[in-house]
């Protein structure tokens, strides 16, 4: 419900998955089986009247099935596929191919700046990462946006989105928008499970949250940080940017933080464009009658009134969407244009 508050398009909603190898770590928050993400988008989507993109793992034996509900019964229109590196279902490249083929759906993936550090290359025997490569076979694929895991070291999620951008340029490509991650930390488990989620989390960053006065608080400050860095190191390069903030724990101070984040990332994200905007309030669901007299009022409006609309009109559309994204445990924001533009892949 407080979302409802926040300049938001739609909500994310994840697919929890167990994951045990994913991590030497010992999971810090144990797993619990939550209802299927389409079904639970499906509400979601009734009651809070906004959009939402689906994550799904292609792990599953029934994949195209889950599709055809998604679409079929579910209403929606937008998925983010991620891949587990398990024998049942489809590979992402096949996954890729049956969303493509469906009509009125559209599909993103992620991307894990993680991959994209010297350190990551050497351990797979490669003189130099390529999560931007994957990024342009899987855009090639059809992929029509990008989203990051948090975002807790700026420095390979720079170093990707200029590779990226790079790359786009040499093949001639336009590049999708890429939707960065943001996930407010106030105590160690939850440090832990960031980490845990294969978050890069420098010990500096680490040690300076945990050991300030207001944690919370510290990690909101440096996350902003964070993001203006990104901004201005990204500026420029062609690759359209927006945010997503989640909580990943159901702990009420990260949850409250999330939406304080949110409000603060959208102002830094916004302003950074250069150009004025404005958040605007919208009646979704008028009382009776009411949308009926303003429809009568316009068509009967003289030309002054005509010129007033217009311009009111010209004020709406300037407006940049911003997504807004849940789970049960997981709540995600994203910032940024609407999707035309899972934790792994």
């Amino acid at each position: 419900a407080r979302s409802r508050a926040l300049a938001t398009d739609g909500f994310i909603v994840y697919d929890i998955q167990d994951e045990p190898d994913r991590s030497d770590m010992k999971r810090p928050f144990p797993f619990r089986r939550l209802m299927d993400s389409s079904k639970y988008a499906s509400l979601l989507a009734k009651t809070s009247n906004k959009p939402c993109c689906v994550y799904k793992c292609v792990a599953d034996a029934q994949f195209s099935d889950w599709i055809d509900t998604a679409v079929s019964e579910h209403g929606h229109s937008a998925v983010n596929l991620l891949e587990e590196h398990q024998v049942r279902g489809p590979a992402i490249s096949d996954a890729m191919q049956i969303v493509h083929a469906k009509k009125g759906l559209e599909f993103g993936c992620v991307c894990i700046a993680e991959r994209h550090t010297l350190e990551a290359a050497k351990a797979r025997g490669k003189d130099y990462p390529t999560e931007h490569l994957n990024m342009l076979r899987k855009q090639k694929a059809g992929a029509e946006w990008f989203i990051s895991q948090a975002v807790y070291d700026a420095e390979p999620t720079i170093r990707l989105l200029k590779d990226y951008a790079g790359s786009c340029r040499e093949q001639g490509i336009v590049p999708r928008k890429v939707i960065l991650t943001f996930a407010p930390v106030s105590r160690q488990k939850t440090m832990n499970f960031i980490k845990w989620l294969g978050v890069r989390v420098p010990e500096e960053t680490e040690s300076q949250i945990l050991n300030a006065e207001q944690p919370v608080d510290e990690s909101v400050k440096l996350l902003c940080n964070m993001l203006k860095e990104i901004l201005q190191q990204c500026s420029g390069i062609g690759v359209p940017l927006g945010i997503s903030c989640e909580s990943v724990s159901i702990y009420k101070k990260e949850i409250d933080a999330v939406h304080e984040l949110f409000r603060r990332l959208q102002d830094i994200l916004l302003t950074s464009r250069g150009t004025p905007w404005v958040v605007q309030w919208v009646e979704v669901m008028p009382p009776a009658g009411v949308a009926q007299k303003k429809i009568r009022a316009l068509t009967n409006s003289d030309d002054s009134k005509n010129d007033s609309q217009s311009k009111d009109s010209e004020l709406t559309v300037a407006l940049l969407h911003v997504f807004f994204g849940a789970a049960l445990v997981t709540l995600g924001t994203i910032l940024g244009s609407s999707l035309n533009g899972s934790r792994r892949k």
